[in-house]
């Protein structure tokens, strides 16, 4: 099972985002968790690699359970864990390797081209009392990354929305 992190940097009315080419979907900046590297570690490593920002205060706000099924049949399964940060430094890159960089306002959220799963969580994540936090759950996706459905732990099931995606 693969181990991915990523991090929400906001500034209270912004969202640092990554628009990365494949599809042209913003993220927000992580990535893959290496061989004997503790979530922390993962997550600051990637932030920097990918930003230039150092964080120096980050907590983790959701671990996610990422099923890809095909036909009913589970094709892959990763863990995604997001941490939200409320300390940094540096200086942001003018260009990162992985794509396009850019401060996105908060009220844009809900139209900037993402993947479905993405935009439920940092929704929560942005709009949530911190009471409520961390979030666990799991998504489901189809192997050409559509959602399938999604339901926040414990007992938190959500309603079909408008693309169809239903709780589990």
């Amino acid at each position: 099972m693969r181990r991915v992190v990523n991090c929400l940097i906001t500034d209270g009315k912004r969202l640092l985002m990554l628009q990365k080419p494949r599809r042209g979907y913003w993220y927000i900046p992580g990535g893959k968790v290496e061989p004997a590297e503790s979530l922390g570690e993962a997550v600051r490593r990637e932030v920097e690699e990918e930003t230039g920002l150092v964080l120096t205060s980050a907590h983790l706000r959701g671990a996610f359970v990422i099923d890809v099924q095909a036909d009913g049949e589970l094709q892959d399964e990763w863990m995604l864990f997001t941490f939200v940060a409320d300390g940094w430094s540096g200086t942001l890159k003018d260009e990162a390797a992985e794509g396009v960089l850019a401060w996105q306002p908060i009220t844009a959220l809900d139209r900037l081209p993402m993947p479905a799963g993405d935009r439920i969580v940092l929704s929560r994540l942005v709009f949530a009392p911190a009471g409520r936090l961390p979030l666990t759950g799991r998504f489901v996706y189809t192997p050409d990354e559509a959602l399938l459905a999604y339901a926040f732990d414990p007992t938190e099931a959500h309603a079909a929305d408008a693309d169809g995606v239903r709780p589990r």
